[in-house]
């Protein structure tokens, strides 16, 4: 049974330097986050650098994914696209080749009004796969306020969000007015999509986080939202402000760019990210080795 709750991490895509995708790096991320322990992987999502990809490549990933997680945890797969024809042919693809669920960005560039944004999530439920909202203005242009969010929850099939407004009182309202009201048996689940907001999320009566920094660290992500979700909040806030540099050096340039060069230098797979997206300026290079080196993870 799917279970949208814990710390689950948006996957990068590895590249080779000649820009193609590195597959046999993929499997050994995917290994590595098994091995931290995380409780769910979320691949060609914006961290997985998705608007690039060819739908060959992506098929393949989502192929590697759901055999390498063999059922161990839940795999979410991003399938949004701002055409809701397409956003239905890739959610039915990642439902056909074994995915748990699909994430779902707001349609991006076209700013759709209420009635299309809530009819484009009814195609998307339509399919009969699980469906996580992605809420993310800062990516699309259009955020989902509470009151909207309550009628598309209201969908059969939406089993959550992944909340990256970063407006906490939008999030308090999602949770108190839409979480708290649902009854065992059929959950609407709200996950942080920012990493710094993991712990008040969660605090509110949040479920978790898709996480960016797990990447990198699954083992710590996981202890940190654990806690949270358990009401150790001692324990948490001591991991949180441990890992609060370094989830600030990752978002230093534009996701995924500083997560990629932060595996890179810990002698993760990650190479370089694809255009449009260029490298990070040395002087942001060097904040990130610092955080590293703090947390004992530099290598190269």
């Amino acid at each position: 049974m799917f279970i949208l709750r814990g710390a689950f991490t948006a996957l990068v895509t590895p590249m080779k330097d000649g820009g193609e995708v590195d597959y046999d790096g993929f499997r050994r991320l995917i290994q590595f986050q098994l091995e931290g322990g995380i409780d769910g992987l979320v691949p060609l999502g914006t961290t997985g650098e998705t608007p690039t990809l060819e739908e060959s490549e992506e098929e393949k990933l989502i192929r590697i994914a759901v055999e390498e997680a063999g059922g161990r945890v839940p795999l979410v797969v991003g399938t949004g696209s701002n055409s809701t024809k397409s956003m239905r042919e890739y959610t039915k693809r990642a439902k056909d080749l074994g995915a748990d669920a699909a994430l779902v960005v707001t349609p991006y560039y076209n700013k759709p009004n209420d009635s299309g944004l809530i009819a484009h999530f009814e195609e998307a439920a339509a399919v009969g796969i699980p469906i996580v909202v992605y809420n993310i203005a800062g990516r699309t242009g259009r955020n989902i306020p509470a009151p909207l969010m309550e009628k598309i929850a209201e969908i059969p099939g939406i089993a959550g969000v992944k909340e990256s407004s970063g407006d906490m009182g939008q999030i308090g309202d999602m949770i108190a007015g839409i979480a708290m009201r649902r009854n065992g048996s059929n959950p609407f689940r709200v996950l942080s999509g920012d990493d710094a907001f993991t712990l008040p999320l969660c605090a509110l009566g949040g479920d978790g986080t898709v996480s960016v920094i797990s990447n990198l660290l699954p083992a710590k992500v996981t202890a940190l939202t654990k806690a949270c979700l358990e009401g150790n909040y001692t324990e948490a806030r001591r991991i949180h402000f441990e890992l609060l540099p370094f989830m600030k050096a990752a978002f230093i340039e534009t996701n995924p760019a500083p997560i990629k060069a932060a595996m890179n230098m810990a002698g993760l797979p990650a190479g370089p990210a694809r255009l449009p997206l260029g490298p990070l300026s040395s002087a942001h290079t060097e904040i990130l080795r610092k955080e590293l080196a703090s947390l004992g993870l530099l290598k190269k």
